[in-house]
């Protein structure tokens, strides 16, 4: 009648649990031998590549950076100014004996520039053991004199040089240069009303009326008046224009631009004087229009100095 209840114990149902324990206890062992087996790999890649790696750089050690025959026994400056060669090698930092590939040619490069009179620089290794540096020199074509006081409170005259673009040079020891230099040095004209603070060696001079003034010089070296007068000095104090005193005590006025035009009526004026037997006393080139000239008579005029002697050419070196 009434049907008996079937126990409720449902282990009594799952015959296979042991076969499932078995089955996962498989699938972990497996699992921790593909993991054991992919570390090993691994570091033994990593070993490998690690011995690789130092048995390499004791192989380049033995047989480059320190083999004997890449030690530097010459190195050959080629300069296109006056520096001395022994001087440029000395500013190189490079010494006998140095490794050739080892050497850091960016630093070569580096140290040489840091000199405000060297332009630019390429280094170049010349296989076993020379190494060849070729030097491009700033050429100054006006110098600036400040006047400073030393350590003895004293004031005293520092000479700074600048090249066509601007660029303030410290003069070169005359005991390091290959040519005289002194001659050369008094031959520049000189740039006035310059703001002290803003001579820095090695670095560029941004004031339009200093730019102004060098492109002046410039353009007077090509001018037809570079072999009649000589600028002695350049003032770039006043606002807006350039005053010029000539070695013959003239004193000509210039605007900021267009220095070539100035220059041609310069000459005009010039010629127009001598024809009359009169020397120019000043001149005020920067007015567009009817040029105001004072004049002096050609024999109470001082004498012309002689013509100036342009910077010498940079003459290329070997040594």
């Amino acid at each position: 009648m009434w049907r008996k209840s079937e126990p409720k114990n449902r282990r009594l149902h799952r015959p296979h649990v042991l076969d499932v324990k078995l089955r996962s206890d498989q699938v972990r062992a497996a699992r921790v031998r593909v993991s054991l087996i992919s570390f090993f790999i691994v570091t033994g890649t990593f070993l490998g590549l690690y011995l690789l790696w130092r048995t390499g750089e004791l192989a380049l050690n033995c047989f480059v950076y320190d083999n004997p025959d890449f030690a530097i026994r010459q190195v050959l400056v080629q300069t296109d100014g006056v520096i001395a060669a022994e001087q440029l090698r000395r500013w190189s930092g490079v010494k006998p004996g140095q490794n050739l590939i080892r050497l850091d040619l960016a630093t070569v490069k580096r140290n040489l520039e840091m000199a405000s009179l060297v332009d630019s620089v390429s280094v170049e290794r010349v296989l076993p053991n020379t190494l060849k540096i070729r030097v491009t020199e700033r050429q100054p074509v006006a110098q600036v004199n400040v006047a400073r006081a030393d350590a003895a409170g004293d004031l005293a005259m520092n000479v700074f040089q600048l090249d066509a673009h601007g660029v303030v040079m410290q003069p070169l020891d005359p005991r390091l240069s290959t040519v005289p230099l002194l001659q050369l040095a008094s031959k520049l004209p000189v740039i006035t009303g310059v703001n002290a603070f803003q001579l820095q060696p090695g670095r560029r001079l941004e004031s339009p009326p200093v730019l102004a003034a060098l492109q002046l010089v410039a353009a007077f070296a090509k001018s037809p008046m570079a072999g009649l007068a000589d600028l002695k000095s350049v003032d770039v104090a006043t606002s807006g224009v350039l005053t010029v005193t000539t070695g013959s005590g003239s004193e000509i006025t210039f605007g900021l631009t267009d220095p070539d035009r100035q220059l041609r009526r310069w000459w005009q004026i010039y010629d127009y004087g001598r024809r009359q037997q009169k020397s120019i006393a000043s001149a005020n080139l920067a007015v567009a229009n009817n040029v105001p000239v004072h004049w002096t008579l050609a024999e109470t005029a001082p004498a012309l100095q002689p013509k100036t002697v342009k910077p010498l050419k940079n003459r290329r070196k070997n040594v």
